[in-house]
């Protein structure tokens, strides 16, 4: 038999009261999900709602995972739909931080996390057990308890059900974090784009709080490094710094910029 795997340091960070800061990889590349682990991030966030490959491909998520595996650096995967079936598919080819998009209930937020889990909240939980990747296909020593203990299971706040049931979905049993989605929130409140709108930076506002409150972890979008270091303050753990296009299209933009070229 073998040692379970490491210990999950996005989890450790969460729960040492401390920030964890990372990239949205875009472009979904193994080797550049391997180079953001050699640069020291935290997480890195796969969003597999808005692109990205087909979560149930095992293949493809695999790859990704492994890259992650062989730098150290944790996966934050954003799953397309609260589906118990997906969340337990994700964990058991080796993901241990999910969360789900747009939910607007406790009820279906206790459910996933649930399927995430062999024992949950004093009873049984809804994980299957088998020996896939995440067992080591059977030779993982303690894979049951390292499982329950490791895995984090959060949700995105994005729809304006979701504010609305906030304290419902805070009080779920071992829910991981909370991720305020301003984008979608925006336009769940019929303001599409206008994050800065007061009624959608109200009910920003309101999540974060009551999360901070609830001892719930919070995580957010960061708009350049004064807000990263603003929200930090505020009680923000999961931070995303940008993303490989916005990173790629700043380099490339400043070379163009900065090359002495003839246009005429």
């Amino acid at each position: 038999m073998t040692d379970s795997r490491p210990a999950n340091d996005l989890s450790a960070t969460l729960g040492d009261g401390d920030v964890a800061l990372g990239v949205l990889d875009n472009a979904y590349s193994p080797t550049l999900v391997e180079l953001y682990g050699e640069l020291g991030v935290d997480f890195v966030w796969l969003d597999f709602e808005h692109g990205g490959p087909d979560p149930w491909d095992a293949t493809q998520l695999e790859n990704l995972l492994r890259a992650a595996e062989r730098t150290g650096v944790e996966l934050l995967v954003r799953l397309p739909d609260t589906d118990p079936t997906l969340v337990r598919k994700a964990l058991d080819l080796g993901a241990r931080n999910v969360f789900l998009p747009r939910v607007d209930t406790a009820e279906e937020v206790r459910d996933a996390v649930r399927s995430a889990r062999f024992r949950y909240d004093g009873g049984p939980g809804d994980r299957g057990l088998a020996s896939p990747r995440a067992a080591r296909w059977g030779l993982a020593d303690d894979y049951v308890a390292a499982e329950d203990r490791e895995t984090l299971v959060g949700v995105t706040v994005e729809t304006a059900a979701s504010v609305e049931n906030i304290d419902d979905i805070l009080a779920v049993p071992e829910l991981g974090f909370v991720f305020i989605g301003p984008f979608d929130l925006s336009v769940s409140l019929g303001r599409p784009g206008e994050i800065d709108h007061p009624e959608v930076r109200e009910a920003v506002e309101a999540v974060r709080s009551k999360a901070v409150e609830a001892d719930v972890p919070v995580g957010g979008l960061g708009f350049g490094m004064d807000d990263v270091n603003e929200k930090a303050e505020n009680g923000y753990q999961i931070l995303n710094l940008g993303s490989t296009t916005g990173a790629i299209e700043g380099a490339v933009t400043g070379w163009l910029d900065a090359a002495d070229r003839d246009d005429a």
